[in-house]
């Protein structure tokens, strides 16, 4: 092969790698953007988190931290009605949908576990200190 060909095949190859390249880091960029730590949760019962009682219906849930702590924040509408720390563990299985996990405490109350969001494979375990807080 002559070298003039060889070095335009050469050149014609590095930038399909170039822009390849390119193309996979704007692709990863966007799918990133696009996962939020945000969900939402439907209350089917009446149900405490942090000493505070949340009524059955719908909230939205984001949450804030890359570490295995994070703060949570549950809204009703535009109203913050509780903000707490949880553990985020992951799952072996992605969440088929958004769910909730709660206990029944020694009175009868519930008390909120864990929040499941749906389409990820974590959960937000609440904090041990939420837990005892709560069944005060």
């Amino acid at each position: 092969m002559a070298p003039e060909k060889r070095k335009d095949l050469y050149m014609k190859t590095l930038k399909l790698l170039v822009f390849l390249f390119v193309a996979a880091f704007a692709g990863s960029t966007v799918a990133l953007a696009g996962d939020s730590n945000k969900t939402t949760l439907k209350l089917y019962e009446k149900t405490s988190v942090e000493g505070k009682s949340l009524e059955p219906g719908d909230y939205k849930v984001t949450w804030e931290g890359s570490g295995p702590t994070v703060q949570v924040t549950i809204q009703q509408g535009k109203q913050t009605v509780a903000t707490f720390q949880a553990h985020v563990t992951e799952q072996a299985v992605r969440n088929t949908g958004d769910a909730y996990g709660s206990a029944t405490e020694g009175d009868g109350s519930r008390s909120l576990t864990a929040i499941y969001p749906g389409g990820k494979r974590i959960a937000l375990e609440v904090s041990q200190q939420g837990s005892a807080s709560a069944a005060k």
